[in-house]
């Protein structure tokens, strides 16, 4: 069963254009996730974070820059999809960090339910260079959330270890979407001001792209049905949110007393 997914978990952007986004930061970008999944420390992972989600960010805005420009019809920047296979334990919730990734970095996404309540897969639609750059981030924080969670039990020795591990999760996906929203607003002021091209003309085109995107969603999945907010029991959400903070990212790092998403916890 498939179920339509919209956004992210509710809480309240170089190169000029036409120029070539250098094909080495990408490249640079995976060694410095690399990097922060090897940290030794949080402080460690935090430094190599802020520097790989900066240049992630910043990426995305200047391929759609890119895209957008005078006679670049031949760029191939196509909207499809990508199926991505979700493994349990913790299926709903790593589909969550999956998803809400995937919705900061404009694009959308469905989640494949099996039979027994656990997520299969996780379809994730939008232009090709936000899906790379899904596909990228989700595979070093899935690597570092696991390797973290592996140490973590609850405070309350009588409170469940896969309750508190689940809402971990699910604080940890959170956290992440709301630094991810952080960095490509920073990013959009980045490009303003080292092209001299106004913010509102580059917001106009992120707009239209995602205009596209909800066009070309809605044709396909436009009739599935909405999911539920998902219920979650364990104490750990605040606990994967400052993980999150650590986490490598490249974007800034929030207060932990900033407003939390809006999942049931």
């Amino acid at each position: 069963m498939a179920t339509a997914q919209e956004t992210g978990p509710r809480t309240d952007i170089g190169t000029a254009p036409g120029e070539q986004v250098p094909g080495a930061r990408l490249d640079r970008i995976r060694k410095l996730l690399a990097k922060a999944e090897r940290a030794g420390t949080p402080d460690e992972a935090e430094i190599y974070t802020d520097k790989a989600f900066a240049l992630m960010a910043r990426h995305g805005i200047d391929e759609a820059l890119l895209a957008a420009a005078p006679g670049a019809g031949a760029r191939a920047d196509p909207i499809g999809r990508s199926r991505i296979t979700v493994d349990n334990p913790y299926s709903g919730a790593k589909a969550r960090l999956l998803g809400w990734t995937a919705s900061a970095l404009r694009c959308r996404w469905v989640m494949h339910d099996q039979r027994g309540g656990s997520v299969a897969a996780v379809t994730v639609f939008g232009f090709a260079a936000d899906r790379e750059r899904v596909e990228l981030l989700y595979t070093s924080l899935l690597l570092q959330a696991t390797a973290a969670l592996a140490a973590v039990r609850p405070p309350d020795p009588g409170e469940s270890v896969a309750a508190y591990r689940r809402s971990w999760i699910y604080g940890f996906a959170g956290r992440v979407y709301e630094r991810l929203c952080a960095a490509e607003r920073s990013a959009l002021g980045e490009t303003e001001a080292e092209t001299g091209r106004a913010a509102a003309s580059t917001e106009l085109v992120l707009a239209d792209r995602g205009a596209e995107v909800d066009r070309a969603y809605d044709a396909e999945f436009g009739r599935l049905r909405r999911a539920r907010r998902p219920q979650v029991s364990g104490s750990g959400f605040r606990h994967g949110a400052a993980a999150a903070d650590r986490a490598d990212l490249g974007g800034p790092v929030l207060d932990h007393r900033a407003g939390a998403p809006g999942i049931g916890a």
